[in-house]
């Protein structure tokens, strides 16, 4: 805290090249962010916002009606001369918060997922990224499909026609694929966040030097968003680490214009777009168009903008998504037969058309419906208008506030540095258009995301910048003005807002209930975790003869359970097949597999037997 607290002049970073922001924050700025604050606050105690409980917007509102009292304390310091700090001195600092970060992160993300990592996956979508992680350490893109009775396989998010393949990007798997074998899967998602949390601290440090980068460092590593989805085997950890690459060695590249900035940018980018590639381009989006006004319309000014050295920067950023694609693309071929048609779009087309990109998706699906539709998953789909549309937005928004760190220290973080972008650096202009970007691409989705912010995930390590941004220029307004007790007034703030996200009210004296926001997401998290443990459980106990096959019975009214999971080899001890009421041929089966015993089950009635070949006709 100490470094927050120290005379910003007195710790200076070698980036000389990097203009700072005006240092005084206009009044009307500050008032403005001060009066939505207030606002937010009071719609917050209406218990109008969800998972933001109105008595911590009570204790919040509190602490920002102080703020104009504490305001008006001034106390004018005599003036002192700074000492410079060395490179070498100020990067020792620099490193020192780096890996303390990281291991904040790291120890962040651990203490969540006890008691959940050893437990099964809670989403299909995990399953998904599971069954491509193996497919990939078996040497393979995709595996054939059953030959005689493919649908018996059929597994949510995994294609089955001809051939057996996530639906989802490759990217997703070639990461978890290295800690699956070691039997440590979550040990590769702590590290992503970790990884993701130093890139934030230092893409904070080229942009406004060590306060920055320290408060939008350790917003990024105690995040309770990211700590939870680093608890997932999800493709989200994957592409945050490499948005965070990128954006760090991008910005860094606006100042020295080195190819080998523009390579790593290039790098980081192609992985984010190999895991999830509307993400990608939709961050990326920003960055590409201010690389393209450098390469096609800035003047010359210099050697660093000479013809040679565009020309270099446009190869070193350019080859790694040139390389991307060209993975993207092999990948699309082997499993669905074209380059042109990815496994996404493919199984979308098949078994969830409601489910489609943009507006009336559900009109548009209900026209192309055809024998494989998953009914119970398809249907649930909403049908998106122009007013769910911005409903989704809002939530969206509201979610990412408040799982990235908290609602209140964001909202007012963004008026402050909305208010300033334009005084100064304006690569932090990039920043805050990738926000809006990422919120533009999946507006015409009908489905808010896993806790209300999944699709805009991402955003999470830009809003823990710009929350460092507004830190670092309240400091330098009010040490200059000399409000000397308002540094301590926000510091005060973010702590009860992080603290709200971890501990319970009640813990803290003032209220005699209230349970911390990220109780209800692990709650949440933890129900289908448990339940497919049970059902592991209750089939392992009474399976006596094996190898075997059993064949389970989907309950349609639960699209979000669904228990027919296997290896890409279909070779396990126990195979779990997909039972159908009046289409599943029991004889066909049991042919079929002659050295297995067969099984039906029924989770839903707790029904559990061992069919009889010589009984079935």
């Amino acid at each position: 805290m100490s470094l927050l607290f120290r005379n910003p002049i007195v710790v200076i970073s070698p980036v000389q090249n990097s203009p700072p922001l005006s240092a005084r924050i206009p009044f009307v700025v500050q008032f403005f962010a001060w009066t939505i604050g207030l606002i937010a606050c009071v719609v917050g105690m209406m218990n109008d916002i969800a998972e933001w409980d109105p008595r911590m917007a009570t204790v919040q509102f509190l602490v920002l009606v102080v703020a104009p009292v504490l305001w008006m304390i001034e106390r004018r310091r005599p003036a002192r001369v700074a000492r410079e700090l060395s490179s070498t001195e100020s990067l020792r600092r620099a490193w020192f918060c780096a890996v303390l970060i990281g291991l904040t992160s790291w120890i962040t993300c651990y203490l969540l997922g006890q008691g959940m990592v050893k437990l099964p996956p809670a989403y299909h979508d995990e399953y998904s990224y599971v069954f491509q992680a193996k497919t990939l350490l078996s040497g393979r893109l995709s595996v054939p499909s059953n030959p005689t009775h493919p649908e018996l396989f059929d597994q949510m998010h995994v294609l089955n026609e001809g051939r057996m393949a996530s639906r989802y990007y490759p990217g997703t798997g070639l990461w978890l694929a290295p800690w699956l074998a070691i039997g440590h899967p979550y040990w590769g998602y702590w590290l992503a966040s970790s990884l993701a949390s130093v890139f934030v601290f230092w893409t904070g440090y080229e942009l406004g030097r060590l306060r920055v980068g320290i408060v939008s460092g350790f917003a990024c590593g105690l995040s309770p968003g990211i700590a939870i989805f680093s608890n997932l085997l999800l493709a989200h950890q994957p592409t945050l680490l490499g948005l965070s690459i990128f954006v760090w060695a991008f910005v860094k590249w606006q100042r020295t214009r080195a190819p080998r900035e523009a390579f790593i940018a290039g790098c980081g980018l192609s992985f984010a777009m190999l895991s999830r590639p509307a993400t990608a381009a939709a961050v990326g989006l920003p960055f590409g168009v201010a690389f393209l006004y450098w390469l096609l319309l800035a003047r010359d000014s210099g050697p660093a903008d000479s013809t040679r050295i565009r020309l270099r920067n446009l190869y070193a950023i350019g080859l790694p998504l040139v390389i991307g694609w060209s993975v993207m693309l092999a990948y699309h071929r082997d499993v669905t037969g074209s380059w042109k048609m990815s496994p996404y779009q493919l199984y979308t087309d098949i078994y969830s058309p409601r489910h489609v990109y943009g507006f009336n998706n559900v009109k548009r699906g209900e026209k192309k419906l055809g024998p494989k539709v998953i009914n119970a998953y398809d249907q649930w789909a909403t049908n998106l208008t122009p007013e769910l549309a911005i409903i989704n937005v809002r939530d969206r928004w509201l979610s990412s506030w408040l799982w990235t760190f908290d609602l209140l220290p964001l909202l007012i973080s963004s008026a402050v540095a909305s208010g300033m972008v334009f005084r100064g650096d304006r690569r932090w202009l990039s920043i805050g258009l990738a926000i809006l970007s990422l919120h533009a691409m999946h507006l015409p989705y009908w489905y808010t995301g896993i806790m209300g912010w999944h699709y805009v995930f991402e955003s999470a390590p830009l809003w823990c910048l710009l929350l460092g941004l507004a830190t670092d220029l309240l400091f330098r307004d009010w040490h200059l003005s000399g409000r000397w007790l308002m540094p301590g007034w926000w510091s005060v703030l973010l702590m009860i807002s992080l603290a709200g996200d971890y501990l319970p009210l009640k813990s803290w004296g003032i209220v005699r209930s209230g349970i911390p926001r990220i109780s209800n997401a692990l709650a949440s998290v933890r129900y289908p975790r448990k339940k497919y443990a049970e059902f592991d459980r209750w089939l392992d106990a009474h399976i006596t003869n094996r190898p075997a096959i059993v064949l389970i019975e989907v309950d349609p009214d639960d699209q979000h359970m669904d228990y027919v999971v296997n290896s890409p080899d279909l070779s396990g001890e126990i195979l779990r097949a997909r039972h159908r009421r009046g289409v599943t041929e029991m004889k066909a089966i049991i042919a079929e597999f002659p050295d297995r015993s067969i099984y039906y089950c029924d989770p839903k009635l707790k029904i559990f037997e061992r069919i009889e070949p010589a009984l079935v006709r």
